[in-house]
């Protein structure tokens, strides 16, 4: 498996990814109206480039697929992080994660933040982060629940 930092050309799978995923491993967790409010099959590409263009973006690439992703802002706040059903429990959101967090450190954040759903909370408590509150969100009118969660960072 190969983790680089995303390029534009990568915008695509990202995209299907992100879909597949929430469609996918969220459909335990959120019932088909959430997962289409939350990633509706037809995505909008110019929103998705904008909120990356903010990010720092590590891809996970395996026999030449994007296998998952994560993004994160230098304030040590996770944005994303979506693998590919296929790979999911293959250890590609461990090693996205643990890449984020090395940066992060190396950017001096003291602590890392998440709004976490409820089929990545986990995960986060596997790494280290707890539960601050749970979250009612709307997308497109319909309520889904989330988690905030937050990680000290010893140095």
């Amino acid at each position: 498996m190969l983790l680089r930092a995303y390029r534009a050309a990568d915008l695509p799978a990202l995209i299907d990814v992100f879909t597949s995923s929430v469609h996918v491993l969220g459909a335990a967790y959120y019932s088909n109206e959430q997962r289409q409010a939350w990633a509706p099959m037809a995505a909008d590409v110019a929103a998705w480039r904008a909120r990356l263009a903010e990010l720092h973006v590590y891809v996970a690439e395996r026999d030449g697929c994007i296998a998952g992703f994560i993004g994160f802002s230098a304030d040590g706040h996770i944005d994303l992080l979506f693998v590919a059903p296929s790979e999911a429990g293959t250890g590609v959101a461990a090693a996205l994660y643990r890449q984020c967090e090395a940066a992060l450190r190396g950017f001096g954040a003291e602590a890392l933040s998440t709004e976490a759903s409820q089929v990545a909370r986990g995960f986060f408590e596997r790494q280290g982060f707890e539960v601050e509150a749970m979250q009612r969100v709307s997308r497109a009118g319909v309520e889904l629940t989330r988690y905030a969660m937050r990680k000290v960072l010893l140095q």
